[in-house]
């Protein structure tokens, strides 16, 4: 190689070195996030959602933009989120029916890993589920539904958030434990449900206490049953499953992620925006007004408790025979 060539080289060389610094020192972001929801509008993930994407995109200083794609038990939404761009422009709601839930039971049909197709950032609250009914439905408490459940030829309809859905499992065990009929009606979400079991459209459904909470304070819907381990504060009236006779306990949850690869310091400067929206004052009381549980788990730890949620779901779906066709 001539002596031009070689300095051409060198100089070429360096000129590199110095813009890959640059490159890498881009600022971020420069334009709106958008925040999918794998569920429609009004349930427990998309009101949280809602309340945090506002200090969020204040923080970050552009618009955390809220995306509503419902299906398959948030596998739908979960998968456009897995598929899309690694550069922090669009990140998840992730739940536990999406990803513990749906990752084993729409294992077939999905190009998505729980685990390795995300970078998990935060997970930001739990809630457990109720079984409701309208208000006019015969039964006041466990035992009543059950009697009435064995006194109808074809059961009791049950309206659930989605097929797949922890709800979905919920009613499943409940029928199975019991020895009762119970005809699972899936929605492509837990507000329409709530709603068509106010209206009386179906007599009872399972939802979230974040979300029902202002129904139950409301009497627009009865609580027979919750699914934590103990009584909540604020709610003490209502039995927990286990007190009722029936083996269940369950606590949802959901955070936030990015498509895998996306930037280490992109997804530390979102985590850093995620514990800014916890610490705002609407957000500390809508979370104790829905009876919400706060949950800081960042990065490192939020993708270990995703990975333990899978393994301990996996069995438990299976043994359901819960179907993706219902």
């Amino acid at each position: 190689m001539t002596h031009r060539y070689r300095r051409r080289a060198v100089l070429t060389a360096a000129a590199a070195s110095l813009a890959a610094p640059a490159l890498a020192q881009a600022p971020w972001p420069t334009q709106p996030i958008r925040l999918i929801v794998p569920f429609g509008p009004g349930g427990s993930t998309d009101i949280i959602a809602r309340l945090m994407a506002e200090p969020m995109g204040a923080f970050l200083g552009q618009p955390v933009v809220v995306e509503n794609r419902a299906g398959g038990a948030a596998t739908v939404g979960t998968g456009i989120a897995a598929m899309a761009a690694p550069d922090g422009y669009t990140l998840l709601f992730s739940t536990i029916s999406g990803l513990a839930v749906g990752s084993t039971l729409y294992r077939d049909r999905i190009r998505w890993n729980a685990d390795t197709s995300f970078a998990h950032i935060a997970i930001v609250f739990g809630t457990p589920y109720l079984l409701l009914v309208n208000p006019a439905f015969p039964a006041r408490d466990m035992a009543g539904f059950l009697a009435e459940a064995r006194r109808r030829a074809q059961g009791i309809e049950v309206a659930s958030s989605g097929i797949g859905s922890v709800n979905h499992l919920i009613i499943l065990r409940m029928a199975k434990l019991a020895g009762v009929p119970l005809l699972h009606v899936p929605y492509r979400g837990g507000a329409q449900a709530a709603m068509d079991t106010i209206a009386g459209t179906v007599p009872a459904t399972i939802d979230s206490l974040t979300a029902a909470s202002a129904h139950i304070r409301a009497d627009r819907l009865r609580s027979l049953a919750i699914s934590s381990a103990a009584r909540v504060p604020g709610f003490d009236s209502i039995p927990t499953f286990r007190e009722t006779g029936l083996d269940i306990v369950a606590d949802g949850w959901a955070g936030i992620c990015a498509p895998a690869g996306t930037p280490r310091p992109i997804l530390e400067r979102i985590a850093e925006a995620i514990r800014h929206a916890q610490a705002q004052k609407a957000v500390i009381e809508r979370f104790e007004a829905t009876a919400t549980l706060p949950i800081r788990r960042f990065l490192d730890e939020a993708q270990a408790f995703v990975r333990a949620e899978v393994a301990a779901w996996a069995p438990l779906v299976i043994e359901s025979g819960a179907t993706p066709e219902g």
